[in-house]
């Protein structure tokens, strides 16, 4: 039981592995590798990643153990190739794990060390650093070689973790040293999208090995036969190559290919790198880049959209020819039939130019007759009207400043004596100052003679018209009562504020 849960508790582990690294070693010598991040109050754990099975301390006669954050081999073995993981447990009962690759490499005839197990190291003062060294402590004896000769000069000054070169020279560079060749790109089995009948550029780039290489080659074969040997004036490389900073070797070659046709499509793309270890290769193909396909989808999604555009459209023209008829039939169905409490008394204060004479005219009739007659007996509102709201013995000026204020709407009816008046009367002055200056009084402007131009009018009056336009009265000037369903009174209603009863009587018009 204990056994399983362990089992359980390792396969938990390694799922979360959080790095993997990889230990290159000669078969037969001793290799330590040491699990990373550790603390002395951290408990590590060392076990076969494949099988779970834990590796145990150290025991007499044990050749693999383990100990504290170090995995010991005394000596490595052929069969020790695999991965390894050590879990670190740390006081705060906080867990790391990290997976360990161990390869073993068999000794060579002619060859002292193998080109895995080498580390690149340009420090360009002399001085050269062996890395591994703290994980070799009880080590008793440390060699220093060069191209695998024991370095005996008295020039070279050796120490545990370094060797100093006094005055170095030429010949104390190291030779080359190959590296079983990398291809950093493209990996194999690719896929690439391209056009036909468009130039294309397929650039590999290979690792070779540590500084220049005597044998290095990055080519392009396309169905196995190198490029350079085919016979199609389409296809042309261009090699180049560069050391990276620990002196590796870089070897880069694109294949330019001037036209794609149909052909290519069925053929396989090959880089191969290789250098005097031996070689490796990534095979690419290409495809057509995926086009949109115009199916009855597609057809249908365009047909919609442009039947709702036209929608859109014929709304929006719609609404611009009849947005007065509209928002009344609005009003009339949504709109609730009370207003709120705003303090207001009545719904609007008409101003009109007022008669010098006792002869009646036809806006004086229009005020007191027709207005009252429709906005107020058919319509619902509360007109507030220069003598007949106006009780005598008031004071005028105070009275109109406080009809005013108690008016939801300035209604200003626009004429030829109105606008050639030279002294305007008190309720228009204090009209426009509550619509331009205060700003909480909207006014509706009633055009009821031709005006023409705009331009004798006050620049007041001139700013609301550019603004807001007038209301044309443009009926016939008679005595009979006049619809409040005709073109004129629905512009009026439409300026006007919701009325007590949102629907007038059954009668109108």
């Amino acid at each position: 039981m204990m056994g399983h849960v362990l089992l359980v508790f390792l396969s938990t582990f390694l799922s979360v592995s959080m790095t993997s690294e990889t230990f290159d070693a000669m078969e037969g010598e001793a290799l330590v590798i040491k699990c990373p991040r550790w603390s002395s109050s951290a408990k590590v754990t060392w076990y076969h990643t494949d099988t779970y099975k834990i590796i145990p301390a150290e025991e007499e006669g044990s050749r693999i153990f383990s100990l504290k954050q170090f995995l010991w081999f005394l000596p490595t073995s052929r069969e020790d190739s695999g991965n390894y993981t050590c879990v670190t447990l740390f006081s705060n009962n906080r867990t790391k794990s990290y997976n360990m690759s161990v390869q073993l490499h068999p000794h060579k005839q002619g060859v002292c060390f193998p080109s895995q197990i080498r580390y690149p190291n340009d420090t360009g003062r002399g001085k050269i650093v062996c890395p591994t060294i703290d994980n070799y402590k009880n080590a008793t004896i440390i060699q220093w070689y060069k191209d695998c000769k024991p370095l005996q000069e008295e020039r070279y000054y050796k120490r545990e973790k370094y060797i100093f070169i006094n005055n170095p020279v030429k010949e104390d560079d190291a030779k080359h040293s190959p590296l079983p060749p990398q291809i950093l790109f493209p990996k194999d089995k690719d896929v690439i999208e391209v056009e036909l009948g468009a130039a294309l550029s397929l650039k590999c780039q290979a690792r070779l090995g540590i500084k220049v290489q005597p044998i290095a080659v990055v080519t392009w074969d396309v169905d196995n036969i190198p490029v350079k040997n085919s016979e199609f004036s389409r296809f042309h490389e261009k090699t180049h190559f560069y050391q990276g900073r620990e002196q590796e070797y870089y070897r880069e070659t694109t294949l330019h290919i001037t036209e794609v046709k149909k052909e290519d499509l069925q053929a396989n793309f090959t880089c191969v790198a290789m250098n005097e270890m031996h070689n490796t290769r990534a095979t690419v193909t290409l495809q057509l880049k995926a086009q949109p396909e115009v199916g009855l989808p597609n057809v249908l999604l365009i047909t919609g959209s442009l039947v709702l555009l036209v929608a859109i459209a014929v709304s929006v023209i719609l609404y611009q020819s009849f947005r007065v008829d509209i928002v009344l039939l609005y009003r009339e169905i949504f709109q609730p039939r009370s207003v709120k409490d705003d303090g207001k008394i009545y719904d609007a204060y008409v101003i009109y130019p007022r008669s010098q004479t006792n002869e009646a005219n036809f806006v004086e009739y229009f005020v007191y007759q027709i207005m009252p007659d429709i906005l107020e007996n058919k319509c619902g509102y509360k007109l507030c009207i220069y003598g007949r709201d106006i009780y005598p013995g008031e004071d005028t000026a105070s009275a109109i400043e406080k009809r005013m204020q108690k008016s939801r709407r300035l209604i200003i009816l626009l004429t030829h004596q109105l606008i050639n008046c030279k002294e305007p009367a008190y309720d228009q002055h204090i009209a426009l100052y509550n619509a331009l200056i205060q700003n909480d009084t909207k006014v509706i402007l009633l055009e009821m003679e031709t005006i023409g131009t705009y331009d004798k009018l006050q620049e007041s009056l001139r700013f609301i018209i550019k603004r807001q336009g007038t209301v044309k009265w443009k009926e016939q000037h008679t005595v009979h009562p006049q619809s409040s369903n005709s073109k004129f009174w629905k512009q009026v209603r439409y300026h006007m504020p919701l009325t007590l009863k949102s629907s007038y009587s059954a009668n109108a018009g």
